[in-house]
This record gives structure tokens, sequence and C-alpha cells, in this order.
């Protein structure tokens, strides 16, 4: 008879499972791994009438249609409680007593009841499921990192190469420099040898035409100096004459 109440009072209200069945079929979509897929409650078969199954209507509707089952049903109680098989003492009446109030307050208190424990249910079922998805969120978080480390690595080597380059750089432009400084004084060694050589050529080339100048006047006698110079006003006599 209790059992009979506890599965009326289950169809008074729609059962909880269905509800965290829904949802975690939901969840189990979009945070499953292909590879390994998570465990989903089952869900309850349907029932008629309160605690019978559908299974058994079904059996009945392929041979008797569809008041098969229910004129099976009524003629079966029928049968027991004539034959006195099934004895309606007064404990029956008690037990048609406590169904009532039984009925009555589940109707009353029960979709009430049914929520509160729909909300305890779905408190436990988060809090289970807080680990889980604190743990994907860390790992989700380390792997962000990663890649983030890695991001920065290549950026590293980069900036490696870089720094490569300008090193490089640095030192070609400190060995064109020394070459340059190197030219510059080679080259002003071989200008001053240049100079000194000039210098020393023009010394010479006085001194020589110095020497010739001072030995020629001192060959020439003041006879041949008179002489040319009558010979000089001469000559200038007679291009004046011819102009």
């Amino acid at each position: 008879m209790l059992s009979r109440l506890a599965l009326r009072s289950l169809l008074a209200r729609p059962p909880a499972c269905t509800a965290l069945v829904a949802r975690g079929a939901a969840s189990d979509v979009t945070s499953t791994d292909q590879n390994l897929p998570r465990p989903v409650r089952g869900e309850p078969g349907k029932v008629r009438l309160g605690f019978v199954p559908e299974e058994w209507f079904q059996f009945f509707h392929s041979k008797t249609g569809v008041t098969g089952p229910y004129t099976f049903g009524v003629g079966l109680i029928t049968y027991l409680c004539s034959k006195e098989i099934y004895v309606m003492e007064h404990e029956y009446y008690t037990g048609l007593s406590i169904f009532v109030m039984v009925y009555y307050a589940t109707t009353r208190f029960g979709p009430k009841l049914g929520a509160w424990l729909d909300k305890e249910v779905d408190a436990y079922e988060k809090e289970w499921n807080q680990g889980r998805v604190d743990t994907i969120k860390g790992l989700e978080d380390a792997i962000a990192g990663e890649k983030k480390a890695q991001w920065s690595a290549e950026g590293q080597e980069l900036l490696m190469e870089a720094k490569k380059e300008n090193v490089l750089l640095q030192l070609e432009a400190v060995y064109r420099e020394r070459m340059m400084n190197a030219y510059l004084e080679v080259k002003k060694r071989l200008d001053y040898q240049l100079e000194k050589s000039a210098l020393e050529r023009r010394i010479a080339q006085k001194n020589m035409v110095d020497w010739i100048v001072s030995n020629v006047t001192k060959a020439i006698t003041p006879d041949q100096e008179k002489q040319t110079l009558d010979r000089c006003i001469a000559d200038l006599a007679s291009l004046a004459a011819r102009k």
C-alpha cells in the first residue's frame, strides 16, 4: 500500500532526476572528451496508474487492444475480492484512510517539497561538480600560460637574433672605422714622404740654379758684359726700327 502511494506521489510532480539528467546531458555535450564520455544517470521508465510499468500495457495492447490491461486489472481485483483471497479486514480500511491522508498531503505539499528537493539536489550536484570545474579551469589556465610562455620564448629567439645582428653591425662599424684610421695614417705618412721628396727636390734645384748663376756671373768679364750690353742695345734699336 505504501509503495503504491510513493509511486503516485512521484507522478504528482516531475521527478528531479529527469531535470538532472537533462542538465547532465546538456553539459556532457560541451565538456566531455570524445574518447572518454562521462556517465549519465539513467532516466526511470514510464509507468501508468502510479506503479504499473508501461511495458505491461504494451504487452496487452498487441493482444487485447487499449482496454485490455484495464479489464484484466479490474477483473483480477474483482476475482481476488469475491473469492476472499484478498480479505478486506479492518487493516484494509485503516490503509485506505492512510492512503487518503497521504494522497492529500502529496497533492497539497508535494510540489513545494519537490521544488525544495530539486534545489537541494542542484546544490549538491553543483558542489560535486565544482571541483571538476575548478580543475578544468586550472588546466585551461595552465594551457594558456604555457602557450604564452611558448610565445614569449619565440619572442626571445627573435630578440636574440636581433641582438646578434646588432652585435655584427657594431663589429662591422668598428672594423670599418679601424680600416679608415689605418688608411688615414698610411696616407699621412705617404703624403709626408711625398712632401719631403718634393721639398728636397726644390731645395736641390734652387741650390743648383744658384750655383750655376753664381758661376756664370763669376765667369763673365767686364768687357764681355759691356759687349753684351751693347749688343742688346743694338738689337733693341733694330727691333724698334722694324716696328
